[in-house]
């Protein structure tokens, strides 16, 4: 497993490294050990949830969670590809408001953590994408927060338009600090 840094602080691209011979392949996911070197400490996951997405071009987001019911989560694409975002909103940060992507895809095994203190969505790249999240604190309802996909505060360029999305993720107010 290699942890990739990004330019956003806390923020981690991760590739896991399958072995593999005649029967297939095994490959770690999440290891504590791993991300403790890399500087994530305590990212101990306590719920783990799936997204089941049938068309290409669904997008869910941008979604956050406030102190004290902030989340970190452990992002992977288990079937298909989605491209995977991160907005900075931590205020006082260098890069407050900076958004980083990455291709998430169920070939290539990896995935992207997302700390405390980011908004976070996803667009799919494929039909029958399934993304999995392992979540460090349990989701508190009515505690979300969430920003539209094109909100010009954060100028995200994602890499294909929105086809299905939900009336909420749509219609979120313009973000305001």
């Amino acid at each position: 497993m290699q942890l990739r840094g990004t330019p956003l602080a806390g923020l981690y691209e991760i590739d896991a490294t399958p072995q593999s011979d005649a029967r297939g392949s095994f490959a770690r996911l999440h290891c504590p050990d791993a991300f403790a070197e890399a500087g994530i400490a305590g990212f101990d996951p306590l719920q783990t949830s799936l997204s089941r997405n049938v068309r290409a071009g669904t997008l869910r987001g941008l979604h956050w969670q406030n102190p004290p019911y902030a989340e970190s989560k452990l992002v992977r694409c288990v079937r298909g590809a989605i491209w995977d975002v991160a907005v900075d909103l931590r205020h006082g940060s260098p890069t407050y408001l900076h958004w980083h992507g990455v291709v998430l895809d169920a070939t290539a095994l990896n995935a992207f953590f997302v700390p405390e203190g980011f908004a976070h969505g996803f667009i799919t790249l494929t039909d029958d994408a399934d993304v999995m999240y392992q979540i460090g604190r349990m989701f508190t309802p009515g505690k979300g927060q969430g920003a539209r996909w094109n909100d010009p505060a954060f100028g995200i360029k994602w890499p294909i338009t929105p086809k299905v999305l939900s009336e909420r993720d749509a219609t979120y107010p313009d973000f305001a600090d």
